[in-house]
């Protein structure tokens, strides 16, 4: 599976598609939705579609797809490839959601919780079909949230289009296992070649399953955390086990007041205030020595202290 368009900016969401059959064009189509990775701390979410004629059902059942969760990691990639190969009449689709996504979407102002960003992950691979041409009339989706309700939301998002929406659905339908299977590889890829932008020299990749109570995923959550600046893109921050471990382990972050005048809470701190650094002719103890070591951020941002403009 090629995620090089992904990879080129792993910062933000990206879709990924196959070709379209011509068959599912012109005949009725079955659509399967689910997900790999909802809850990691670590790397990615990835949403998949996986479509056919209905009339080729039995045709996918002789794939013998099944729940990812079942397959070992060489009988997915084996399992995706004959996905792949049977072009003629199957279509996928991925969005992958990258943690960096995941976690500002959740962190925002207005409430954007992780049900809700799955839900419009799943709307928009089923609009991107029917805006492919993809001829749909059912629809199975493995559920997020009460079943009953999702599925009212898709039957009215897509009047026409007869919608399923059931607990274990990749354990149910063909169509689901295939769309779970297509997107698990997708999260496995992305996660094992993960490319980190921040200069961390060699990475250590083992990394556990990305699951909190996962004991190498806590070892590795505490060795690649920066006092300062936290984590990197690769990890969720808007995850509890990140936030607790940033609220014992990280530097204290004192916001001042509203009401009282910043410079005024410095001095009361025994500390310099940040508009200090903006004053003409004013040099802080820390502008006035050079023998502290610049952080990493602002060197490889070539960012510099001045004096004046």
């Amino acid at each position: 599976m090629d995620l090089g368009e992904f990879e080129a900016d792993n910062s933000v969401s990206c879709r990924l598609a196959s070709a379209i059959p011509d068959v599912c064009k012109t005949e009725d189509c079955c659509l399967g939705i689910d997900e790999a990775g909802r809850g990691p701390v670590l790397g990615p979410m990835v949403y998949g579609i996986c479509f056919c004629p209905i009339g080729k059902k039995e045709d996918l059942k002789d794939l013998k797809v099944a729940d990812s969760k079942t397959l070992t990691e060489a009988q997915r990639e084996h399992l995706f490839r004959k996905l792949d190969e049977a072009k003629s009449f199957v279509g996928w689709a991925l969005q992958i959601l990258s943690p960096n996504t995941i976690s500002t979407s959740m962190l925002q102002r207005s409430k954007y919780n992780l049900n809700a960003l799955s839900h419009d992950a799943a709307i928009g691979l089923v609009q991107f079909a029917l805006d492919s041409g993809v001829q749909l009339k059912e629809v199975f989706v493995d559920t997020v949230g009460p079943a009953e309700k999702y599925q009212e939301k898709l039957s009215q998002r897509f009047p026409g289009v007869e919608v399923t929406v059931r607990p274990k659905a990749d354990s149910l339908f063909p169509i689901v296992s295939a769309a779970s299977i297509c997107a698990k590889v997708a999260r496995d890829h992305s996660v094992k070649d993960w490319n980190f932008p921040e200069d961390l020299g060699e990475v250590d990749a083992d990394y556990g399953s990305g699951y909190p109570n996962d004991p190498k995923t806590k070892a590795w959550l505490l060795k690649y955390l920066d006092p300062v600046f936290g984590y990197p893109q690769f990890v969720r921050f808007s995850w509890s086990t990140t936030q607790t471990l940033l609220d014992s382990k990280a530097v204290t972050v004192h916001w001042d007041d509203d009401e009282e005048d910043g410079e005024k809470a410095a001095a009361r701190q025994n500390n310099t205030s940040m508009l200090s650094y903006f004053k003409a002719g004013s040099k802080t103890s820390a502008q006035q020595s050079n023998t502290h070591q610049t952080h990493r951020f602002f060197t490889e941002r070539r960012l510099q202290s001045l004096a004046t403009l």
